[in-house]
């Protein structure tokens, strides 16, 4: 199946059905009183997430969701039936914003979360909700309110706790085969990776976490060049970024050269992006000649100003992968409690803050005339 991660729709839900004014007429009462119906209620759209979805693909060819109308009310006190709702399925990990606005209008990051995205109109009241003590025939009615109508845009981003980073036949497939259950197409060309790849690394039976591996990014990327600009919005999620070099690139290509380009093009692309914690990881060391290897790291490290942790691997033969992936999810455990305890402090904080006590009320003050 083809990957979409983008996609613009239009939808528009139910009007309301109209309220009637009717009078009850039988043989025996010819001036019976109001039996108008309501009108029913028009049908919603809403957006569902469903993991068993992993492209937009669907929404580039079917622009157009409508929901039908409520049905009108009729005489005899008969309601017009609602319609049903529709019910768009989505990847995890879909963003749905208004397309003129630009506000979000739901974020799906759990499977099963359901979000309204275009409500139905209410239906009309029919006449029986007028009659009153001074008027007993009302002929008020009221119409179906009309179904909002809305055009939005449709923005994948895939749910990962690691995304990869890295020029062209940096190793990140070969990298995302070794430690994962992922089994991407690996070829010796640029852009090898044409969508993103999720693979889940099991440290254990019960632990585990979600890498992501995208297109290689190029320079003038951040500006649309190759495919690296499609695709850097997939990174945004995660919490930690693997910045994997080649350091041992084919002719005359200057390793250092092509990390400083891809961090360019992070900052350049967002700033937030760039902020997030990255690790360097140094991958191809099994071309590299055992007596060059410490050397070529420290070249390497210093001339590209680097401070942050570094780990050097061979993707193809697996050596330091089991290391690197320990250490990978250690730091996710420990970002997690810390966002758990953040958590836990702010629902104590503002459970404090509805019990809180002003010392200066009255109320609570001690009258040290009645003191003992």
């Amino acid at each position: 199946m083809k990957f979409i991660d983008e996609a613009r729709i239009e939808v528009i839900a139910g009007d309301g059905g109209n309220g009637i004014a009717s009078f009850r007429r039988e043989k025996f009462r010819p001036f019976g009183g109001p039996d108008g119906g309501d009108g029913g209620r028009g049908g919603s759209i809403i957006a569902i997430a469903d993991r068993n979805i992993n492209t937009l693909v669907d929404y580039r060819f079917a622009k157009l969701h409508k929901a039908k109308s409520g049905e009108h009310g009729r005489g005899s006190d008969c309601y017009g039936k609602g319609a049903e709702d529709v019910f768009l399925r989505m990847p995890v990990g879909t963003l749905i914003s208004d397309l003129h606005t630009g506000e979000i209008v739901a974020d799906l990051t759990e499977h099963g979360q359901t979000t309204l995205i275009a409500k139905g109109g209410e239906g009309g009241w029919g006449n029986i909700h007028f009659k009153s003590s001074t008027n007993r025939a009302p002929r008020q009615k009221t119409e179906g309110q009309e179904g909002e109508r809305r055009e939005l845009r449709l923005e994948l981003k895939v749910l990962a706790d690691v995304g990869l980073l890295g020029m062209p036949n940096a190793g990140k497939s070969t990298f995302i085969t070794a430690v994962s259950n992922a089994r991407p197409k690996i070829a010796d060309y640029p852009f090898t990776t044409l969508h993103p790849n999720l693979g889940v690394v099991r440290v254990s039976p019960e632990k585990s976490f979600v890498i992501a591996d995208i297109p290689g990014l190029i320079e003038g990327a951040a500006e649309g060049a190759g495919l690296g600009i499609q695709f850097l919005k997939h990174l945004q999620r995660t919490g930690l970024l693997l910045h994997i070099v080649d350091l041992a690139p084919f002719g005359d290509t200057d390793p250092v050269k092509d990390a400083k380009a891809i961090v360019k093009e992070l900052k350049k692309y967002d700033e937030s992006l760039y902020e997030k914690p990255r690790w360097l990881v140094l991958n191809k060391l099994d071309v590299v000649p055992a007596e060059e290897r410490k050397a070529r790291v420290k070249d390497f490290i210093k001339r590209f100003g680097w401070k942050g942790p570094v780990f050097e691997i061979s993707a193809l033969t697996r050596e330091g992968c089991e290391d690197l992936v320990i250490a990978v999810y250690e730091y996710l455990a420990e970002l997690r409690q810390q966002e758990h305890r953040a958590t836990e402090k702010q629902i104590t904080e503002e459970a404090r803050g509805i019990i809180s006590i002003d010392p200066d009320d009255p109320r609570f003050k001690v009258n040290d005339n009645n003191a003992s």
